[in-house]
């Protein structure tokens, strides 16, 4: 039976996921992850598109990513095909690195916005691997702290998100922080009941 086409909509945001075959770790070092981001930078240089946030587990990563010009089954074939060749290459494997096709599912409204990028940004606390969202390295939180000054990378657009909220960017990058926080004790509150 032939797989289901992926429909694309160029103006939507899509929450987009890729697992390691078997579960089996796509980032062993802090190198990996720092070479899937030059990656992600390569290949938005060759085919642009705008990603809202991120979260890089050690055997996933998730992106909300929105591509105006160009398909996403065409975007994301090219960015795990090339980390797959780094991933083969430096540890001396063969064969698949992603488990299955990417996960994708269009974000419909600004409501599913927030909660995918909250869900993303506190992945790493429900995991115990951060103690709150902002200490965790791998994820797109500390472009959203009121602080960070720097120039965000190309590929990044966080107004999207920023834009549901009212005020000047700072108060918009506050509530931001504090509707994760929220929805991380929103979920801790429902497992309990």
């Amino acid at each position: 039976m032939p797989r289901k086409k992926r429909v694309w909509f160029p103006n939507v945001f899509y929450n987009v996921s890729s697992h390691g075959i078997r579960h089996d770790k796509l980032f062993i070092t802090e190198s990996d992850y720092i070479m899937f981001f030059n990656i992600l930078r390569q290949v938005h240089e060759d085919t642009p598109f705008e990603v809202s946030a991120y979260c890089l587990m050690s055997n996933h990563f998730h992106l909300q990513i929105r591509f105006p010009h160009c398909p996403i089954s065409y975007v994301m074939g090219q960015l795990n095909k090339r980390y797959a060749h780094y991933f083969n290459k430096k540890y001396r494997f063969s064969g698949h690195v992603f488990d299955k096709r990417f996960y994708s599912s269009p974000i419909n409204d600004l409501r599913g916005l927030l909660n995918v990028s909250s869900y993303f940004h506190n992945n790493p606390v429900k995991a115990k691997l951060s103690k709150n969202a902002q200490q965790y390295r791998w994820s797109s939180i500390h472009y959203f702290s009121p602080d960070y000054s720097k120039t965000l990378p190309p590929y990044m657009n966080i107004s999207p998100i920023l834009d549901i909220f009212p005020g000047p960017i700072t108060a918009k990058k506050q509530q931001y922080l504090s509707w994760v926080e929220n929805a991380l004790i929103d979920d801790e509150t429902e497992q309990r009941h």
